[in-house]
């Protein structure tokens, strides 16, 4: 067939894909520090540990010692070490993910939130690797909140209140 006769064929679409989240990968230079800060910030309850690692995820991770899944509901956060990681926050302008953003039903929660960073914060018992606080809680014109935040490791985290009906 002549390669014309292949380029103008119609191409069946792909089958749509309808992804979710099944965990949220967390690196940290201090697993127990970060571990204990994702337990009382999110109420997170911890699942299961790893030690022992497939080639692969040693492939891609190298140095990983420890694996702790945490989860709040449905949502579940994989907290792991790396024997050499530098403990360095990535440059503002470098590729990562910005933010994850994490939905609330009640409007309030975001105030909840906030506070509970700071608590947490102002309690000492932490090492943040940024020391920004909570930004206040803003309101978009379409009428949703948002209140952005850092973990301990410097991971930036969105909680949103989305109105019904909008987005």
């Amino acid at each position: 067939m002549p390669l014309t006769e292949q380029t103008t064929a119609p191409r069946a679409a792909p089958p749509a894909l309808a992804p979710r989240i099944h965990h949220v990968g967390v690196q940290t230079a201090d697993l127990d520090n970060c571990l204990t800060w994702y337990q009382e910030f999110f109420g997170a309850e911890k699942r299961w540990e790893l030690d022992r690692f497939s080639d692969l995820t040693l492939s891609r991770l190298p140095g990983i010692g420890r694996l702790v899944e945490v989860a709040v509901g449905d949502l579940r956060f994989h907290l792991f070490d790396r024997s050499d990681h530098d403990r360095r926050v990535p440059p503002e302008e470098s590729h990562q993910f910005q933010h994850v953003c994490l939905r609330v039903d009640e409007p309030d929660e975001l105030t909840a939130v906030r506070e509970r960073w700071i608590e947490l914060y102002d309690s000492g018992r932490f090492a943040f690797a940024r020391q920004d606080g909570p930004t206040e809680v803003v309101v978009d014109e379409d009428g949703v909140r948002s209140l952005y935040l850092f973990d301990v490791n410097g991971l930036e985290y969105e909680f949103a209140h989305v109105p019904e009906g909008h987005r």
